[in-house]
């Protein structure tokens, strides 16, 4: 008997006579139940985390529209504000009031540094065009031995209340926010 790689009976150099599972049409892959079931508990699960990625973020939109500041909420970094706050305090922060008050402590940002810093307000200077609303600033750590024109862009002396600061503290909860600096 003569076999050849086909496995069909046909003789080497001739075609067979029949394609093997010609007559049967192709079989569709199922799926097992369970397979489904896992690729419906993976879609709800990523819908889910979906929800409340954007829950978050509408929360935390509607606080900045609240409060009329870009960070709402911000945590200190460094010991410069103690003991009135250590690192890794919550600070919630408020933007509506149209003056700072000398003492009253504030969340500034210095061009080119991308980091908020929390100070209190040691001076003010408002400005004597009834017009013109910008209230002109000088902050100071409380644990610093000096003011903040250090700290301040090149040449500047005052910090711009309207255009500077982030927002004044208006509450706080401590050490909770030490889990985002470790």
């Amino acid at each position: 008997m003569i076999s050849n790689s086909t496995g069909t009976g046909a003789r080497p150099g001739q075609l067979p006579e029949t394609l093997p599972h010609s007559n049967s049409p192709p079989k569709q892959l199922e799926v097992p139940k369970s397979t489904r079931m896992n690729i419906r508990q993976q879609a709800g699960q990523f819908l889910n985390f979906l929800l409340v990625l954007t829950t978050a973020f509408a929360l935390w939109k509607g606080l900045s529209l609240y409060t009329n500041s870009s960070s709402p909420i911000v945590v200190v970094l460094s010991g410069s504000m103690e003991p009135a706050f250590q690192r890794g305090d919550l600070l919630f922060l408020s933007n509506r009031a149209e003056k700072a008050q000398v003492g009253d402590i504030v969340v500034y940002e210095v061009k080119g540094r991308p980091i908020p810093i929390v100070h209190r307000v040691m001076r003010t200077h408002d400005s004597l065009i009834s017009d013109l609303a910008d209230q002109k600033l000088l902050t100071k750590g409380d644990n610093n031995p000096t003011d903040d024109l250090e700290l301040y862009a090149r040449g500047q002396t005052h910090l711009s209340r309207e255009s500077e600061v982030v927002g004044m503290v208006r509450g706080f909860v401590p050490y909770v926010g030490m889990v985002t600096i470790m």
